[in-house]
């Protein structure tokens, strides 16, 4: 009788060694096999006592589509099963549990009402409709971007410190007892309204893509980066922000924008809305300004000296110093009305797009490192290119310069192999006397005569309008003679040689050789 007790608990013992946890899906199971938790071949099981003490498992990308024996896993503190082929997931019985990473599956709902000690969960890229975390008071981050959440309550949460929320159907949400919040994400949702002013550890605020007519982070005040575009806000005041660096406001209905004392601004993009003025006198960090399709009429960048990147056209600008930003690689302020533009001080430009205004010189011979000039449509009559590096400018076009006789360049003849998008009326030229040979007896809208041809003393100047400037230039194209309101040139003090005389009543000119 004995030794058949003994023979008993034996095998009860036995049988207890050997318990076993279901696992169904092979792709699950092969998974722990490459972990070491199983042995080959897949049987669809695995040995609970191999998996009740892991504390930490990593079943990512494995194209798991049920994750049925993870309840065995009692002491698991931290599971990543992202990017499988989940619809479901029940960790209900992983009350251990810290972090849980389950992205990017197709999961429609998740219950973690009973992982009390979860500090960590990202569900983002799911189809979740609804979340319940009102027993997870321990969480500090919850990531739960690209779902179809309707609503989302976090007021039992008032550890959370990162919120990520972009991609769902939101139309109110409520953090105000969320205060130690430092990231916060609603980008992409259906708010009419946000209110932030508890959250004053924020420093970095996405509401972006949502139906805002009004924000207030005036509280916000360790705030360093906020995109709030695509919104109906009409006006915007962070003069409060001054840890402010990044400030993304496009694509509102802004008619006023206070940056004031945000000094520490490096980057702002304000374009598509309804300025009409712009202040950053008081960012002297602004690296990129985009303020273009507005309606401004004035810009003063005089004070951002470490501005690389300037985009600030189709606007009303008449006038733009940028002599101050000589760090400025990328200036586009095409479609204005800018009739000079000096950029003689950009020594570090690379590409310059001042087409669609009413330009009527442009000198780019200071400028080695520019790639790429486009000044199209203006009213040009001088264009230098001069730089010495013009082999670098491979994109190049100043069509619409109906007046623009000479272009000012290193080589003639490359430019002309290569630089196609010139007016008819425009010839590449080395210098000034190539010009004045290449225009020669060109007549432009002037009908003159000048005679005798050749003289040795006096030239006379017979035609339908009367000169207002009349300059002599030699085949070197130094002026050596400059008169005004006369026809008849006193020409007896230069040398013999040939000479070219260009003529203009102030709207219109002529050249000639004599």
């Amino acid at each position: 009788m004995k030794k058949l007790f003994t023979l008993l608990l034996l095998g009860f013992t036995l049988v207890g060694f050997s318990q076993t946890t279901e696992i169904p899906d092979s792709n699950f199971e092969q998974a722990l096999i490459d972990l070491g938790y199983d042995t080959a071949p897949i049987d669809g099981s695995v040995l609970t006592a191999n998996i009740s003490a892991v504390g930490y498992l990593d079943v990512n990308n494995r194209d798991i589509a049920n994750l049925t024996g993870i309840e065995d896993f009692t002491a698991l503190i931290t599971l990543f099963c992202y990017g499988n082929q989940l619809t479901s997931l029940d960790v209900s019985a992983n009350t251990a549990l810290e972090l849980l990473n389950c992205n990017s599956n197709q999961l429609t709902s998740l219950d973690v009402s009973a992982n009390t000690a979860l500090e960590l969960l990202n569900c983002n890229s799911n189809q979740l409709t609804s979340l319940d975390m009102s027993n997870n008071a321990a969480l500090t981050e919850l990531d739960c971007q690209f779902n179809q959440l309707t609503s989302l309550d976090v007021n039992a949460n008032p550890a959370l410190e990162f919120l990520y929320c972009y991609t769902n159907q939101l139309t109110s949400v409520d953090v105000s007892l969320n205060n130690a919040l430092t990231e916060l994400d609603f980008g992409k949702n259906q708010l009419t309204s946000l209110d932030v002013s508890n959250n004053t550890d924020l420093t970095i605020l996405w509401c972006d893509f949502n139906q805002l007519t009004n924000l207030d982070v005036n509280n916000n005040t360790a705030l360093e980066f906020l995109y709030c575009f695509e919104n109906q806000l009409t006006s915007l005041d962070v003069s409060a922000n001054t840890a402010l660096e990044l400030l993304n406001c496009r694509e509102n209905q802004l008619t006023s924008l206070d940056v004031s004392n945000s000094t520490a601004l490096t980057e702002l993009y304000c374009n598509f809305n309804q300025l009409t003025s712009l202040d950053v006198s008081n960012n002297p960090a602004l690296t990129i300004l985009n303020c273009f399709t507005n309606q401004l009429t004035s810009l003063d960048v005089s004070s951002a000296n470490a501005l690389t990147g300037l985009n600030c056209f189709d606007n009303q600008l008449t006038s733009l110093d940028v002599s101050a930003n000589t760090a400025l690689e990328l200036l586009n302020c095409f479609d204005n009305q800018l009739t000079s533009l000096d950029v003689s001080a950009n020594t570090a430009l690379e590409l310059l797009n001042c087409y669609e205004n009413q330009l009527t010189s442009l000198d780019v011979s200071n400028n080695a490192a520019l790639t790429a000039l486009f000044c199209y449509t203006n009213q040009l009559t001088s264009l230098d290119v001069r730089n010495g590096n013009n082999t670098n400018l491979s994109s190049f076009n100043s069509t619409s310069n109906p007046n623009l006789n000479c272009i000012y360049v290193d080589d003639a003849s490359y430019s002309t192999a290569n630089w196609t998008n010139i007016d008819p009326a425009s010839t590449f030229v080395n210098n000034e006397a190539e010009c004045a040979l290449s225009m020669g007896d060109n007549v432009f809208e002037l009908e003159m005569t000048i005679y005798p041809n050749p003289t040795a003393n006096y030239l006379f100047i017979e035609g339908n309008v009367n000169p207002v400037s009349i300059s002599i230039y030699n085949l070197l194209g130094a002026k050596v003679i400059a008169k005004s309101n006369t026809n008849k040139i006193d020409v007896s003090e230069l040398s013999k040689g040939v000479y070219i005389i260009n003529i203009s009543d102030g709207v219109s000119q002529t050249n000639r050789k004599f």
